[in-house]
């Protein structure tokens, strides 16, 4: 019999616990956060799906339960797991971001590239190479890492402001790697529509205590896994498999 992959393991078994409802849903959604909260992610406050809009006061918002509540998010975001509880219990519907570029770093790739290079860890029998993953909607798979910091050489980042805007995403399909100046949503998140993954979720959820992996030796696998996701895109539609800026 065909061994199953990691990756469709992981997606049963999250449609699995998916199912929980009413206080066993909050005190998840609690845990999972406090979680994420101990394991080093700095979280703040974000918006939620409101019908098929946001939550926000933003009339036509172009990115509906994917952005933060504050302007001063990046200020607001912490790891206090006091200021956490008291988030989740007084906005039980609120979605929340994780700064990147403090602690941790994000490379963020489309699902199948992702699972390709998951697919490809898996068979090289390394199970913690990949870190903490989550899925984004079904479209987008989010790789934790420890973060590149501030180099001595400034040249040596960007800034990510075109991946603080997720309306950008179709101009820029490819890698993005979220650091310095940036967000994403971390699970549990909510997102409008009902579609079978209109949510973002942890496939494999961070262990505390547990260090990330460098992004450089995630990188070559990634980067692998998208030029074949690009090569396949070619006679549809162009593909940015890095950042452009």
């Amino acid at each position: 019999m065909e061994r199953e992959s990691r990756f469709s393991q992981w997606l049963r078994r999250r449609a699995r616990n998916g199912a929980r409802s009413g206080p066993d849903a909050a005190r998840a959604r609690a845990e999972l956060l406090l979680r994420a909260a101990e394991a080093g992610f700095p979280l703040a406050p974000a918006a939620h799906p409101s019908g098929y809009g946001c939550s926000c006061v933003r009339i036509g918002c172009p990115t509906p339960g994917r952005h933060p509540v504050s302007f001063a998010w990046q200020t607001q975001a912490t790891t206090d797991p006091e200021q956490i509880e008291r988030w989740a219990e007084t906005q039980p519907q609120a979605n929340f971001v994780t700064a990147t570029g403090r602690t941790h770093d994000v490379l963020d790739v489309p699902v199948e590239a992702g699972r390709m290079a998951l697919e490809s860890l898996d068979e090289q029998g390394d199970d913690a190479a990949a870190g903490p993953v989550a899925l984004s909607d079904g479209e987008r798979m989010l790789f934790f890492t420890a973060t590149r910091g501030t180099p001595d050489d400034e040249d040596e980042w960007w800034p990510c402001e075109l991946d603080c805007h997720p309306e950008t995403m179709d101009e820029h399909p490819g890698l993005r790697w979220h650091c310095r100046g940036s967000y994403v949503l971390v699970p549990p998140a909510t997102l409008p529509g009902d579609r079978p993954y209109a949510d973002v979720r942890w496939l494999r959820p961070p262990v505390p205590g547990e260090a990330l992996p460098e992004p450089l030796t995630l990188l070559e696998t990634l980067t692998d896994a998208c030029a074949v996701h690009a090569g396949g895109r070619r006679d549809h539609e162009p593909a940015a498999p890095w950042p452009s800026r």
